[in-house]
This record gives C-alpha cells, structure tokens and sequence, in this order.
C-alpha cells in the first residue's frame, strides 16, 4: 500500500541507537524509569505526527531535495561501517551490545564464518547469478550445520508464547522537555532511512521514486511509528539494509517478499517455529548480513558517481566521513564533559555525519568551486 517496492521495513537503527542513549543518561542523571519511559512515549507520538503530516501534505519530494546524492553518498557508506562493525563482531564471536571488557576473539568461531563467508564471496564473483542470487540462503543453511557439528547446537533461546497488548508499556505520557526534544529532532533524522530505502533502490527499479510513492510510505511509516509509541515498541521505519539483499539477490519482484512476509508471519503464530529459527547461531546469521551489507558500498559509490570532487571541494564529503567514523570509535566516557541534552546527539555518529552531510551539501555552492589550475 506504501511505495509498493519489496523493501523491508522495522525498528529503526537509529531510534534504537538514540533510545539506548538516552536511557543510559538520563538514568545516571537519576531521572526515574516512569519519567524517562513516558517523555519517550510522548516524543516518539510527536514524531509520529510530524511524520504522517509530512506524508499527507506531499512534503516528502521537497524533503527529499535536501538529501542530495552527496548526502545519500556519506549516509550509505556510514550506515554500511555502522552495520559492518556490529556483524564483524558477531563473527569474532564477540558478544553484541557492550561487550565485557575481557572479551577476546573466538579463533574457531571466527575460522568458520570467514571460510564461508569467503565461499560466498566466491560464488557471487564467480558463479552465474541464477546460482549466485541463493548465496545467502546457502550461507545460513550450510553454516547452520557445519556450527552445529563443529561446536554442537546453541543454547537454547526462550520465547514467551504469550501475547500481550498493552497500551503505554514504556509508562504514561511524561513532560521532560529535553528527552521529548531529542525524540522529535530523531524522528526527523530518521527520515534519511525513507528517502535512503526509495532513492537507493531506484536504479533497481529503473524509475524516480514519484510523489505518490513518497506520499504513502511515509504516511504509513508515521502510522507504524504512532503505534509504535502506543505500544511501547522502537519506532519503524524503511531499512536502508534491504537494498544490500536486493542488489545480492536481484529479486525486487513484490510477490516473494509478499509470500515471505506471510510465511514469517506464520512463524511468529507457531511457537515452536519461532523457537527453532531464533536458534540460528549469532555468528552465522552475522556473517551472512556481513556478507549482504558490503553491497551497501556500491550504492554509495554510485551517489559518489553523482558529485564531483576535487581538491577544492572534497571537505564536502571528508568532513562528514571522517568525523562521523571517529566519533563511532570513540568511548562514550569522551562525550560526558558536554551538555547532557546534546550527547545522544553528538556521540552518535551516523546522526552526526547525516547532519553534517545535510549542511554543508546545502549550504555551501560547491558545483561553483572549480578545481585548481594546472598552471
């Protein structure tokens, strides 16, 4: 009903990223749970608004215009390191999230994934794609045996069979202004997943995305998302990450991703179906988006394609990349001496990046600043 492309849409990167930080502040600020959880709540409906208004007003096309290819270029790239580092470390076998600081590499763990994960590199360089385009689905499957036999089956993962609805699991709508604020400025960043997933895919669809396409997808984006705030659940939005499956599988036909989503539907209806597939190991299912996410560095390059750069004008890109990358690298601690309103902000670097990409691509007239003389 939204864009009508086979992109899969979900719990947005980026709120998870500023929601996880922003518990983490406010709870050593002392700010009790019920506070932090309605501000949220009230915030994420804000947005929610906003999003849906900016879906049924046609403002998405002249939205749009701002993300220009030299910001959909930093983003893409951002967004693939971001994904790269997270599933990099699954191979590893490092724990996800903060890993203890004793953590160490799991060198059989690791010899595994990158023997296949180098196998399907393999057969996607070299075999036909009517072979290729399986890679995927082969990684999960002969991983999933060969980590069963090398290492024996998972832990078993607990699922609750029970379905509860619930309205305002977060807590009841609260007032702190500076949490509401920095729920509102990340529901309009999170915008760059919906004209990322559109413009990203348009060579695949070989069309422009048109403005009945903006239109629907975020007026159903602002929908999921107001649900979303209901509910207690991480706002949605388009994942920038399927254009890495499509371009790998060159299947952007609606009926597949039609009978898959029903088929996982299903899944989530039948515990002991759910059960079995949440078993996947954590390393296998890594190396296989691993391997999808590189994609994403081509679709940067093709925005890249679309600016020129030279030795005059590449601050318009190197300024976004190299600060946004070092300020991934960076421990948190670094970010406690600023304002605590601005570190969820500031410490987030594909936020960072995106708004720096947004300003100088449209601030600065960089087509007018002409490469140096040879003479």
């Amino acid at each position: 009903m939204g864009h009508k492309r086979a992109i899969l849409e979900g719990q947005s990167g980026l709120w998870w990223g500023m929601i996880l930080s922003i518990v983490s502040m406010a709870t050593a600020q002392g700010t009790s749970l019920g506070e932090l959880g309605g501000s949220l709540t009230v915030g994420i409906l804000i947005s929610a608004v906003l999003n849906i208004a900016i879906g049924l007003f046609g403002w998405g096309p002249a939205i749009s215009k701002l993300f220009k290819p030299g910001v959909m270029a930093v983003f893409m790239l951002l967004f693939g390191i971001q994904l790269i580092q997270i599933f990099l470390k699954g191979m590893l076998g490092i724990p996800m999230g903060n890993a203890p600081d004793d953590a160490k590499i799991k060198l059989s763990v690791a010899a595994l994934t990158f023997i296949i994960a180098a196998i399907m590199i393999f057969i996607n360089v070299k075999a036909p794609t009517k072979y290729s385009k399986y890679s995927l689905l082969g990684g999960i499957v002969v991983g999933w045996i060969a980590y069963a036999l090398i290492f024996g089956p998972e832990h078993s993962v607990k699922t609750d069979a029970t379905i509860k609805f619930q309205l305002f699991n977060l807590g009841k709508p609260a007032w702190n202004i500076g949490i509401i604020v920095m729920a509102v400025i990340t529901g309009l960043m999170n915008l760059a997943n919906t004209f990322g997933a559109l413009k990203g895919t348009e060579n695949l669809y070989d069309e422009e995305t048109s403005k009945k396409q903006y239109k629907r997808s975020l007026t159903i984006s602002g929908v999921l998302s107001g649900l979303s705030g209901l509910f207690g659940l991480v706002p949605y939005a388009p994942f920038v990450s399927s254009i890495g499956f499509l371009e790998q599988s060159g299947i952007v036909k609606r009926l597949p991703f039609v009978i898959g989503s029903v088929l996982f539907f299903m899944m989530g209806l039948i515990p002991p179906a759910a059960h079995f597939f949440s078993n996947i190991p954590l390393s296998i299912g890594s190396m296989v988006l691993f391997v999808a996410y590189l994609q994403l560095l081509n679709s940067s390059m093709d925005f890249f394609k679309k600016i020129e750069l030279n030795k005059r004008n590449v601050y318009r890109s190197a300024i976004p990349l190299f600060l946004a990358i070092v300020i991934m690298i960076m421990p948190d601690s670094y970010f406690s001496s600023l304002p605590k309103v601005v570190q969820p902000i500031v410490g987030n670097g594909l936020l960072m990046g995106i708004l720096m990409a947004l300003i100088l691509e449209n601030v600065v007239k960089w087509n007018r600043i002409k490469p140096p003389s040879k003479n």
